[in-house]
Order: C-alpha cells, then structure tokens, then sequence
C-alpha cells in the first residue's frame, strides 16, 4: 500500500541513467520480502526461515539488522504505518482547508482499493488482532498508529462544525475500520467499496441544519 507518484500507466517515473540499478542491501531485501510475506499471509504464520530463503540470504544477515522476528515485526508496521500517512496526508495536501474533501479523498481510493484481489485490509489492524498482548512490540506500533488515526479524525470533524464531533469521529473510525475488515471476507462488489459513500451520509447528519 505504498504511496507513490506515478505515471499514467501507474508505475513511477524514473529519471534517465545509463547505469543499472543497484541491487539492495541484505537488510533492505529482508524487510522488502518481510513486508510482502507478513502483510500477504499474517505475521505469526510466516517464519524467519521463510523469510530469508525468499530474500535469498542468510539467517545470521537478518539477526544482523534485527534482533528479534518480533523487531523484524514492528519495523514491518513502522513502514507501513509511513505509507498509511503518505496516502493521507496526499489527500489532505489536495484538499487545503476543507477536512470533509481530504477525508472523503482518501476514502474514496480506500474503497478502489479494498475491492482488489489480494487486498488484505490494514496490516496495522491485522497485527493488533494477531497480537492481543499490550506490550507485544508489534501491538504497540499498532495501537499507537490506531490512537493518531482517532486524534486526527477528531481534529478533522471539529474543524469540519460538527454538532457532536467525537461522535462523528469515532462513527468515521468504525466505518474505517469495517471497511479493513470487511473487504477480506467480501472482496470485489463487497460493501468497503461504498466506504465513501457512508462517510458522507455520516458527515452530512452530523453538520448544523
């Protein structure tokens, strides 16, 4: 779920080099598989073995950069909780003073993209139902990124002359968070496609008049 600027055809633009790129780190490799595995299968289920067979190096190149699975875990969801903020904050730059545009942006690309195959909902919610221990290194990166999303949907709703605007802000975290959820079991055509929509009905009932 990387942000990225792209090209028409929606692969970034690359400057002009006349010499080949080169090949990454042990340890970028690590966290690059690490990212796919862990958000593709779950955390728990996928192994440090698995890990660097399909990043083609060594358990000792991985222990290297990471002392722990569990630390290979939480730096998974520090990178992706930068890419969760990336999209946002594009949406809430395209938007400059209205709140109600920047969220209804956002949630608009959500619900392209939680209707695609492979689309596995929100690895920071994923990660916060895998692990139920409260100081688990991964629960922490988790519940943090959770508690900013809320701090900023308040922020949002209260610049937005909300009657009741922690009400709203939470009912737009649910919708969220149902919408990461949902599209694991509906996929295509399933109702996190009509995360925006909702959002909107919400928004507008809770405005004055």
């Amino acid at each position: 779920m990387a942000s990225k600027i792209s090209t028409a055809g929606g692969t970034p633009a690359k400057p002009a080099t006349t010499q080949a790129a080169k090949p990454l780190l042990a340890a970028d490799r690590i966290r690059k598989t690490a990212r796919e595995m862990f958000y593709r299968d779950g955390i728990r289920a996928v192994g440090v073995d698995a890990i660097v067979t399909q990043a083609g190096v060594t358990k000792p190149s991985l222990y290297r950069s990471f002392s722990s699975k569990d630390e290979l875990a939480a730096t998974y969801l520090r990178d992706y909780d930068a890419e969760f903020w990336a999209r946002f904050d594009g949406a809430c730059a395209a938007h400059p003073g209205d709140p109600r545009a920047q969220l209804l942006d956002y949630l608009s690309g959500l619900s392209k993209r939680a209707v695609l195959n492979g689309y596995r909902g929100c690895g920071l919610t994923n990660a916060a139902v895998e692990y139920p221990e409260p100081d688990h290194p991964a629960r922490v990166v988790a519940v943090a990124h959770k508690l900013e999303l809320r701090r900023r949907l308040n922020a949002m709703t209260l610049e937005m002359g909300a009657t009741d605007p922690e009400a709203l802000a939470d009912g737009l975290l649910l919708l969220i968070e149902g919408a990461f959820v949902s599209s694991q079991l509906f996929g295509e055509g399933g109702p996190a496609g009509r995360v925006a929509e909702m959002a909107d009905k919400l928004i507008q009932i809770h405005l004055p008049g």
